[in-house]
């Protein structure tokens, strides 16, 4: 069973380091992989309160970061453990989070050629932009706020 809980300090080295295993390849990839730099956008999300700890069994499996703006919702700091990768897992965090969410567009940034845009594509969400290294991707609104099966 996934739950989602609000990411206490006991987290932050833990879903720091998931982050730089997720991340590390694609970064480095396009030349952007510096573990201080990690650090501080990780210390940044986390400190913004917006981060919610994914656990499956009592165990954190990854976490996931939402933020409520007037006209859209932004999802971000979408990470899970590889080996739990592929499962389901990840849409259905993303289901959770977003559960009695007001019905908005949802928008989130992926690294620029990284794997990962195939599972937002198939939650629903179409690129609509670049910015830097990111890639900006946008799902409409829609009715009950869940997105599709992936």
């Amino acid at each position: 069973m996934l739950s989602l809980r609000p990411a206490v300090e006991a987290d932050f080295e833990p879903l720091l380091d998931l982050s730089v295993r997720v991340l590390r390849a694609d970064l480095e990839r396009l030349d952007r992989f510096l573990l201080s730099r990690r650090r501080a956008r990780m210390r940044a999300v986390f400190d913004a309160g917006a981060l919610r700890v994914i656990e499956q069994g009592g165990a954190r499996v990854g976490c996931i970061g939402i933020e409520h703006a007037a006209d859209h919702i932004a999802l971000h700091s979408v990470y899970v453990e590889p080996a739990a990768q592929g499962r389901g897992l990840g849409a259905a965090a993303v289901a959770a989070a977003l559960a009695g969410a007001p019905d908005l567009p949802i928008r989130i940034e992926v690294l620029r050629d990284s794997p990962a845009h195939r599972f937002w594509e198939r939650l629903g969400f179409a690129r609509v932009g670049e910015e830097g290294v990111d890639w900006l991707y946008e799902r409409p609104a829609r009715l009950g706020g869940a997105p599709p099966a992936a």
